[in-house]
């Protein structure tokens, strides 16, 4: 049966749909790879910056950010984010009015005069 199957699809399509598959194969291993080792590439393009103004950076201590401090900064951000909006009451208030009609709720001006 899978014979048959291979057999009856056409050899140019095949041919076409295999190098589409080998395309997007190697595109998604170069994004993986890129993706995964781009934290690297920033580190030495910071690095030749920095010696280029002269400054030496020669400790990889500094290089390292621990939970601790990571959680800090979540938490100082939560909170400056949070202090950014007004607080608003939560009262909602209907006011009754003694005038019932209004053009907004009029059913005749919503009709479709098609007849005269």
């Amino acid at each position: 049966m899978l014979k048959y199957f291979i057999m009856s699809i056409d050899p140019i399509n095949f041919e076409i749909a295999i190098i589409c598959m080998v395309i997007v194969f190697v595109t998604l291993s170069m994004l993986f790879f890129i993706f995964g080792n781009i934290h690297k590439l920033l580190k030495i393009q910071v690095r030749s910056s920095l010696k280029k103004k002269g400054i030496e950076t020669t400790s990889e201590s500094g290089d390292f950010v621990g939970g601790e401090e990571n959680a800090a900064i979540a938490a100082a951000i939560y909170l400056y984010m949070n202090d950014l909006h007004d607080d608003e009451s939560t009262k909602m208030t209907i006011k009754r009015v003694n005038k019932i009609y209004s053009p907004w709720s009029s059913k005749i001006h919503g009709l479709n005069i098609l007849h005269r």
